[in-house]
């Protein structure tokens, strides 16, 4: 029996154990609302940067609408925190996908204005979209046994898969289709393509995300009654556990790394091309490639966490961005293959990272504890996305694409000081004390 596996006896305690037939139930509808939701992502990944290159024709601001787009939720978690506290998940979940809706009429406006800056606020708001699928995760832990958790929020992480895959190819089909139908300028399609998909999954949510997850959580913990917590609890609780500290710098970190890098490499692919007009079909395909690494594997990497811990998967995770960085960094915008290859890496090492923290921080704090302290972390990596959109351009316009990748895997690497220090939790998913 090893430090990170329970005992037969201890399993059979867990009271999420009773719960399997609704956990079953809540994750059949978190599978649902990430295929759709995941859509609307990959759509506003692969047309944030051409969007925005397009208006404003320099690099510097490019980056702004994917380190918004991803980084959003620094603007929805305090309010989206407040709603999770009172009426659970499936408020804070509809509330970001309702605000993404929001966002792309915003965007629409810009566009038929030729409004840059309204542009970029649109793609801020649009970022809630990012946000609610990265809190879903949160969703499928909060009845999972311990002994499972990994493997549940995994399955949602994995189930995005579909939808992001597919989404940054079918920005060109929302193109062409809208093109036909209604003329007008360019990425109208796709961002009315992507507020139906956002309307849709909160409808999904507010109807069959029922009873909800974190309510029964705290009803089987008898924190019903605990008092309602902020952001700055979450700041508290993170500040004061190492576990939770680690997960939530692990997080911040990986998804600075896979933002700051992602979201130049449109770019960096249409700089490269003979023919600029033929970029989207490209990117599409690389960046579907990125995201399918982003989530394809998640399943795997919840099984590891759940056998050997937290630790090791977050160092491995850590190496693998490194190694991404190293091979886009030296791939020319003109080798797709080169550039296929360190995306995906990019995106499993993201993966491990997002995976390995969620179970970290999930597994050393209590239900009630859970909304106040999981957005934190989230609202921490959304600065850190806000963060890396915000230095990637610049450095590409005054340096590299290749220098961008350098500073990335050096910022990757920051996390090890936290990794090797002692990590204590209640769980056999986390590290042992």
């Amino acid at each position: 029996m090893t430090a990170h596996q329970p005992s037969p006896e201890a399993a059979a305690a867990d009271p999420l154990e009773r719960t399997a037939p609704l956990q079953q139930r809540v994750l059949r509808t978190l599978f649902l609302t990430q295929i759709l939701g995941g859509l609307a992502v990959g759509i506003g990944i692969a047309v944030g940067a051409l969007l925005v290159e397009e208006m404003t024709g320099s690099a510097t601001f490019t980056g702004l609408a994917q380190s918004l787009f991803v980084g959003g939720s620094a603007l929805v978690v305090v309010p989206a925190v407040r709603i999770t506290e009172r009426f659970g998940r499936r408020g804070g979940l509809a509330f970001g996908y309702g605000c993404a809706v929001l966002g792309t009429g915003v965007v629409i406006t810009a566009i038929n204005l030729g409004s840059a800056p309204l542009a970029v606020t649109g793609y801020f708001l649009l970022g809630a979209a990012s946000f609610a699928g990265l809190q879903s995760r949160y969703a499928a832990a909060d009845l999972a046994p311990a002994a499972r958790r990994g493997s549940h929020l995994s399955l949602i992480v994995w189930a995005t898969t579909i939808g992001s895959v597919a989404g940054p190819s079918l920005a060109g089909l929302a193109e062409r289709t809208w093109s036909g139908w209604f003329g007008g300028p360019a990425y109208i399609g796709s961002m009315v393509a992507i507020g139906i998909l956002c309307l849709l999954t909160a409808a999904v949510i507010l109807v069959f995300l029922r009873p909800d997850p974190l309510l029964t959580a705290r009803e089987i913990s008898g924190e019903t009654d605990a008092p309602k917590r902020s952001i700055a609890d979450g700041y508290r609780t993170a500040k004061a556990n190492p576990a939770v500290r680690t997960g939530v710098v692990a997080a911040a970190l990986g998804h600075f790394v896979m933002v700051g890098v992602m979201a130049m490499t449109a770019v960096h692919i249409k700089h490269g091309m003979a023919d600029p007009t033929e970029a989207l079909s490209v990117v599409g395909v690389i960046l579907g490639l990125h995201i399918g690494g982003m989530y394809a594997f998640a399943p795997i990497i919840g099984r590891l966490v759940d056998k050997y811990g937290a630790r090791p998967i977050l160092m491995a995770g850590t190496v693998t961005l490194v190694a991404a960085c190293t091979v886009s960094g030296s791939s020319p915008g003109s080798d797709h293959v080169r550039l296929s290859i360190g995306l995906v890496l990019l995106g499993v090492g993201w993966s491990a990272m997002t995976v390995g923290s969620a179970a970290l921080v999930t597994g050393a704090i209590t239900p009630a504890e859970r909304p106040s302290t999981q957005g934190f972390s989230d609202l921490v990596m959304g600065l850190a996305a806000m963060a890396a959109g915000l230095a990637s351009g610049p450095i590409v316009e005054y340096a590299s694409y290749g220098i961008l990748c350098v500073s990335c895997a050096v910022v990757a690497l920051l996390v090890f000081p936290f990794l090797m220090g002692k990590l204590t939790g209640p769980t056999p998913v986390e590290e042992a004390a």
